[in-house]
């Protein structure tokens, strides 16, 4: 069995300014703990981690090692991701100074499993659903501690201490690493075959989140998803499609591109009606899951309904990032063939409609893709086509390795390819680097359109910035 690790030492992430990594670093630095960390990435965090008074070295070498081992009386714990490499120079003489060292899920799991805590894991959604359930219950005044994978939208931060008894946490499983949490209550949003650079099968995957629930209190799962629904048992259930089987149910009367229309559901009975100012059906799952985390925690409905209009999404979710000459940018972390699926939908709402959360309503749908990880592209290489030939145009940028090594065969040229075989009319234009994807931008789009970036990597960074820099 896992034992969680009990932090009683000064702690230093190498990478502190990822996602994983950067939410534990804010939350331990308010809690008390002497933390410092390294990154070489230009990332906001970064900023938002120094303000908080921790120490941020941007290399990474055996001289920061010395630096934050020198004058102290307690040696640091190391904390590292999946991400950082055994050849990283800083691991290497963490390790040849005998330092202890661990990984950011003993961090996280020590922290979740020594305090009442909901865990959000799955394949997609469990950022915003994480964000969701720190924002009902934050209104509700249970004053959350929250470690998300990204921003809370009302403080701009992915982790926030709270005085309450609550901690609320998104869970990683792309790394096998979700075993190791016991939630009191753990949320399954779906699963779908990804990460295969880890998992060798989709067996694999369910067996590696079976696990996870079976170390949770109770567990609560979409009955949407089929895999779920055949290989999983729940203490509850919430579906958006039928109310049959499943303890909350939110069925959508009306979708359009700034609000959705809701009849929600328990126990079969029909309770209330709202508007959430979330479009998309993909959205809805993510509501409903976090309506039913906080019914489950014996928040009357009646408090909560007051709090709808105030949901927002996490940073990076369909995010407004500005106008560039008539054009609509807006970033969404899409990395999956099915989160572009979804992504490009609810766009689709917004597109030549009179409902719009944007001050003009956008003509054209231009999709602007950056695979994540050669691995997960030569795994998709046909779902990613096919779901990406619903945009009105295509912009494919280089893939963002994240580390891995380049695969024969597999490239955006290659998928750019597919596209145009299975919808030969459609524009496809695959960029050989940032500059020229800059300028197919300026080339080939026009005002009125609305440009979506999607990707896990840095795509959004690099075109705001050139598009931007002289505003």
């Amino acid at each position: 069995m896992f034992l969680p690790l009990r932090i009683t030492k000064p702690l230093h992430f190498i990478g502190i300014g990822g996602a994983g990594m950067s939410g534990i670093a804010m939350v331990l630095s308010d809690r008390g703990f002497i933390i410092t960390g390294s990154d070489i990435a230009d990332k906001q965090t970064l900023q938002l981690l120094r303000q908080k008074g921790i120490r941020i070295f941007r290399h990474q070498s055996a001289s920061t090692i010395r630096a934050i081992t020198s004058g102290i009386q307690d040696t640091p714990t190391v904390v590292i991701s999946t991400a950082v490499s055994d050849k990283n120079p800083e691991l290497i003489a963490a390790r040849q100074a005998g330092l202890e060292i661990v990984h950011r899920s003993d961090v996280l799991s020590g922290l979740v499993n020594q305090q009442t805590s909901i865990g959000i894991a799955g394949s997609h959604g469990k950022t915003t659903t994480s964000t969701l359930i720190t924002i009902l219950l934050s209104k509700a005044n249970y004053d959350p501690t929250s470690i998300i994978g990204g921003m809370l939208p009302a403080v701009g931060l992915n982790g926030q201490s709270g005085k309450g008894s609550l901690l609320v946490a998104e869970v990683d499983e792309s790394d096998g690493s979700v075993i190791k949490f016991r939630a009191q209550l753990g949320v399954i949003t779906n699963l779908e075959l990804d990460h295969t650079d880890y998992y060798s099968s989709f067996h694999y995957l369910i067996l590696t989140l079976q696990n996870f629930a079976n170390s949770c209190k109770r567990i609560l799962a979409n009955r949407d998803c089929p895999s779920l629904r055949d290989y999983f048992k729940a203490d509850a259930w919430w579906s958006n499609n039928s109310t049959q089987g499943v303890k909350f149910a939110g069925l959508p009367i009306l979708l359009n591109g700034n609000h959705s229309l809701v009849d929600f559901y328990e126990d079969g009975n029909l309770v209330c009606r709202f508007e959430i100012p979330l479009p998309g059906i993909h959205n809805l799952s993510n509501v409903t899951a976090a309506i039913a985390s906080c019914r489950l925690h014996g928040i009357r409905l009646e408090e909560l309904t007051s709090y709808f209009q105030e949901l927002r999404p996490p940073g990076r979710r369909f995010e407004y990032c500005g106008n560039w000459e008539g054009r609509i940018i807006v970033d969404d972390y899409a990395h999956h063939p099915s989160e572009i699926k979804a992504t490009l939908d609810m766009a689709r709402l917004i597109i030549g409609s009179n409902c719009s959360p944007f001050s003009d309503s956008p003509l054209r749908l231009i999709a602007i893709f950056q695979p994540h990880r050669y691995s997960r592209t030569a795994e998709f290489l046909e779902s990613f086509a096919t779901a990406l030939s619903s945009a009105d145009q295509i912009l494919l940028a280089p893939v963002y390795s994240a580390g891995e090594s380049p695969i024969p065969g597999v490239s955006s040229a290659i998928l750019g390819g597919i596209i145009e075989s299975i919808k030969p009319n459609l524009v496809t234009l695959v960029a050989k680097d940032y500059e020229q994807l800059i300028q197919h931008i300026k080339t080939f789009t026009q005002p009125g359109d609305l440009l979506l970036t999607m990707g896990a990597g840095d795509l959004n960074y690099q075109i705001c910035c050139q598009l931007f820099k002289n505003t």
